[in-house]
């Protein structure tokens, strides 16, 4: 049962937006739970109290300061191995994935 929720919630979350909000809104609580003030993230992190307000109330961050809070809440390596692994849904995908590993840019078919 908890698959089949894992699955549905991947769907509903197709949005970037919806998406922003999510990792906004997990921040949070994780900033909450180590009782972490937003000015006391702001100086770990070197990123401002108005873009962490920013962030937590509308999702809306620059990469440079995700990365920033990132590692100050200590999720450095999530960050850094997000595109680490190629990922495929179809077995023709796997085909191309595999045969253009390597290859330093892509071309037009």
């Amino acid at each position: 049962m908890d698959n089949m929720l894992s699955v549905l919630e991947n769907y509903m979350l197709d949005n970037p937006n919806d998406i922003a909000r999510g990792i906004a809104d997990d921040f949070r609580k994780r900033r909450i739970e180590k009782n972490i003030t937003r000015e006391e993230m702001a100086e770990k992190s070197g990123v401002a109290v108005s873009n962490i307000v920013r962030f937590e109330q509308k999702g809306l961050i620059s990469l440079k300061n995700l990365i920033g809070i990132a590692m100050a809440l200590g999720y450095t390596s999530e960050l850094r191995h997000i595109f680490g692994q190629p990922k495929y849904s179809t077995m023709d995908e796997l085909l191309q994935i595999r045969k253009n590993t390597g290859k330093k840019k892509a071309h037009r078919i």
